[in-house]
């Protein structure tokens, strides 16, 4: 857009110094980088950032950690990632670690519930927190509602705001700045490390006896060796993990998903996470809204769609 100001009359061509003198919190741009910036065939808003560390940021890189992490698949790139900018890279690095380390405890958790493996004691009863002559909800209860998908539509709406809670409240703490130049780290798309978790022991208003990640110390005593290996596997499992929870998730709406045992069938709205929560502000909308979408795809591609895509 800025290139279409050089043809307007009104405006003076502009005359850069061959190089800018850089005050406290102004990155320079020469000349030459500014026309790129300008001037170039894309726009490029990661020009001249700083990038503080020897990670993956190009293509070759990423050929490299592919070898290494099956070097009989070797390096794939059907999205062209490899092309991006390296704060693209490494966007794109962290969110496959993190949704990696998400699916892994996502596919274990999964396998326990639709076993009926549970807590003992209660999730819910009436005290100074819950009002009295609230129903009391048990562990058991909840595992008796069905498989992993009917358990969470059976969890009190108290419950499920909770859980979303804490996962904004690792995510937040993730994602900050802040917390991470106080480990003497940096954002990952600033050079710092993908995957990286801050500490926040020693960070918290309160008490907090262990870490969130690495709450044992057993990665912090690692070689550098070691942890390098480690990053690999956690990756490797962490993709299988993604496919497993998907193909358990496809299973239980009854599609055909090849190697998937038999998991518990599930009749809700996978899309819609609050379905079973009217009580919750916006959610009648939301569903409406879905059950709109489902019967205008369903216009589209089949009745049989619909069985699957909406409520059975």
């Amino acid at each position: 857009m800025l290139s279409l100001f050089s043809t307007a009359p009104a405006f003076a061509p502009v005359t850069l110094p061959a190089s800018a003198p850089s005050r406290a919190g102004v990155v320079s741009m020469d000349a030459a980088k500014f026309a790129e910036f300008v001037d170039g065939p894309k726009a490029d808003g990661t020009l001249d950032k700083p990038w503080t560390s020897n990670e993956i940021s190009n293509q070759a890189g990423l050929e490299a950690l592919a070898v290494k992490l099956n070097p009989k698949v070797g390096y794939w790139d059907p999205l062209r990632i490899g092309e991006g900018t390296k704060e693209t890279i490494a966007w794109w690095r962290h969110a496959e670690i993190k949704h990696g380390r998400v699916a892994m405890a996502a596919f274990v958790g999964y396998c326990v519930q639709a076993n009926g493996i549970h807590l003992p004691g209660n999730l819910q009863v009436p005290d100074l927190s819950v009002a009295a002559g609230t129903k009391a909800i048990s562990y058991a209860d909840i595992s008796a509602a069905g498989g992993p998908a009917d358990q969470w539509d059976a969890l009190p709406s108290a419950a499920k705001i909770q859980i979303i809670m804490f996962v904004g409240f690792l995510e937040m703490v993730s994602e900050s700045s802040t917390f991470l130049k106080m480990d003497g780290q940096e954002h990952y798309i600033r050079g710092g490390k993908p995957g990286y978790f801050p500490k926040i022991k020693d960070k918290m208003p309160h008490p907090v006896p262990l870490e969130f990640w690495d709450p044992f110390g057993t990665a912090a005593k690692m070689t550098p060796e070691k942890k390098e290996k480690g990053l690999l596997v956690e990756i490797n499992n962490g993709r299988l993990a993604m496919l497993g929870i998907m193909g358990m998730i496809a299973k239980s709406k009854g599609l055909d998903v090849p190697f998937q045992p038999d998991v518990p069938k599930y009749a809700g709205e996978i899309m819609a996470p609050f379905s079973g929560n009217p009580d919750l502000p916006f959610v009648p909308e939301m569903l409406a809204a879905r059950a709109e979408q489902i019967a205008r795809e369903a216009s589209y591609l089949g009745d049989w769609y619909a069985q699957f895509a909406g409520p059975q």
